[in-house]
């Protein structure tokens, strides 16, 4: 954010098809099948490839880094040759540099295509999900692992469907007014550390690190398990971010807007994000201010701009005094 210190963001160049594997073995319903070995390889590509050129001997152009899905058409491709012909075919495929093999609907796999892949350091992995739909899963996953992310100081919470990102120096309150909209039924996603992913550039997503999920610190206090205290239904898992409330202390509250006519946005990763600053006094329920500037940002999303309306009706009374 401008004004803040700078971002480190992190670019993943590949993902080792073991993370893919762990992290997406129950939604993927993937299994593996034969050696472990390729399980150290490395996704160099955010997609997935289905290899029937590549099986019927043409490999220009192959999209050797991609996850290589083999499904109905393939297999049947496969078990229509010869087989010596077969295993040469499989052979080739092999010996690209490809990081894994997914066989989709849970067909029985040529032992051929096994023996092979364990030869070549290969893993196979089977799911029993259509192909079309393990397809367009994987990929979604794949984009989520490959998008790039970084770490930003603030608390990220849900207020009635609104990402709002509270930031603010050390001290200003940030946990405090968090605790109180969990109060008024607003969700934790993460507190004091945000981990923040931009997906497909077009929004950013921002979860908690998995050592502080479903903690809050309150000074004095110490450490809270929020879904322990407020129930499960007060955690999100992750948020995309929609606000950025700012808590301001001292002098730098003179200077602040008081009409609010147009939307004041940051960027954050790149992509505009709408942001507010609030100033912080003894006395003032900055929980209560901090959901005012959730449900307004909601207002404006509908098309109504309370600061337009004020501007409007203040220009017509002008209008009627120099008329009367």
């Amino acid at each position: 954010m401008a004004g803040g210190p700078p971002v480190k963001i992190k670019r993943p160049a590949s993902v080792l098809v073991k993370d893919f594997f762990d992290q997406n073995q129950e939604l993927l319903k993937l299994r593996l099948v034969g050696s472990d070995e390729g399980l150290s390889r490395r996704i160099m590509e955010p997609s997935v490839n289905r290899p029937g050129l590549a099986l019927n001997g043409f490999f220009t152009y192959f999209a050797y880094k991609r996850v290589q899905v083999i499904g109905n058409s393939e297999i049947s491709f496969l078990q229509g040759l010869e087989p010596s012909l077969a295993r040469t075919r499989i052979s080739q495929l092999c010996s690209q540099d490809i990081p894994c093999v997914v066989v989709a609907r849970g067909r029985s796999i040529p032992p051929d295509l096994v023996e092979i892949a364990n030869e070549a350091g290969i893993s196979i992995l089977q799911t029993s999900m259509v192909t079309m739909k393990f397809l367009n899963a994987a990929t979604i996953r794949l984009e989520w692992m490959f998008a790039p992310t970084c770490l930003i100081h603030g608390c990220l919470v849900d207020v009635q469907g609104i990402g709002v990102m509270v930031q603010g120096d050390s001290g200003s309150g940030k946990s405090e007014a968090v605790i109180g909209l969990l109060q008024r039924g607003a969700s934790l996603v993460a507190d004091d550390v945000v981990r923040l992913r931009l997906i497909e550039e077009r929004e950013v997503v921002g979860m908690a690190p998995d050592t502080t999920r479903n903690m809050i610190e309150i000074r004095g206090l110490g450490i809270l398990n929020v879904a322990a205290l407020f129930g499960v239904g007060s955690v999100r898992m992750s948020k995309r971010v929609d606000l950025v409330v700012r808590l301001v202390t001292g002098q730098a509250t003179q200077d602040l807007e008081r009409v609010g006519v147009g939307d004041r946005t940051e960027p954050l990763m790149g992509l505009p994000v709408t942001t507010v600053d609030l100033p912080v006094a003894p006395g003032r329920d900055v929980a209560g201010l901090i959901e005012l500037a959730a449900l307004n940002y909601k207002l404006r999303a509908f098309g109504y701009n309370s600061a337009v309306d004020f501007d409007q009706r203040l220009l017509k009374k002008i209008a009627d005094g120099q008329l009367g």
